[in-house]
């Protein structure tokens, strides 16, 4: 029987609710029902002070590294500030070892307020995630944050011009990560 296909979701959101975390789980959702078992990582709850610390040895930084080291693909979540991804997703990513995403196919996803924030994900986001040396980097989504709505009990809702354009994209993430060896079969991981 073959092992499972792994997921972590990685939200760099500071705030709860958010736009972004909804987007996430948006994709969450429908990773799940593709029968994928799905890590969901808020960034937000290790402790503060062994991320900016770089405490490696912290027991929930470890926990955390260890669900991106297991996971065959990644999804990255975050808003943008001040035209980057936020800090507390960089101090995290900061974290992974040099070659922390060796094997994965990563997704990433960010949602702002201007579409002047759009070049985020390729110029600020993109190179950080290759440079921990993913297996595929498939194309990332920015979502304006007026195309999310939050409803009550969590309930997503996204303008009928992006939910097909995230979906269009969740499926070449799901294509790619079942095409690619598991990130365990690769060599040196």
């Amino acid at each position: 029987m073959a092992k499972p296909i792994t997921v972590t979701v990685i939200t760099g959101s500071a705030t709860r609710p958010s736009r972004t975390l909804g987007l996430a789980s948006v994709v969450t959702g429908r990773l799940h029902a593709e029968g994928f078992v799905v890590h969901v990582l808020h960034v937000r709850d290790l402790p503060a002070e062994a991320l900016l610390h770089a405490r490696f040895d912290d027991p929930q930084i470890k926990t955390a590294v260890a669900l991106v080291a297991d996971a065959d693909g990644i999804v990255v979540a975050s808003p943008v500030y001040k035209a980057a991804y936020s800090g507390v997703l960089k101090s995290f990513l900061d974290l992974l070892p040099q070659f922390g995403l060796r094997g994965k196919t990563v997704l990433p996803l960010l949602t702002g307020g201007s579409i002047a924030h759009v070049l985020a994900l390729d110029y600020a986001l993109r190179p950080v995630l290759q440079s921990l040396d993913p297996r595929l980097v498939v194309s990332g989504l920015f979502v304006l944050d007026k195309l999310i709505e939050l409803g009550e009990g969590g309930v997503v809702k996204l303008d009928s011009e992006i939910a097909p354009r995230l979906e269009a994209i969740t499926k070449t993430f799901i294509d790619a990560i079942e095409r690619l060896p598991a990130a365990s079969e690769v060599p040196g991981n």
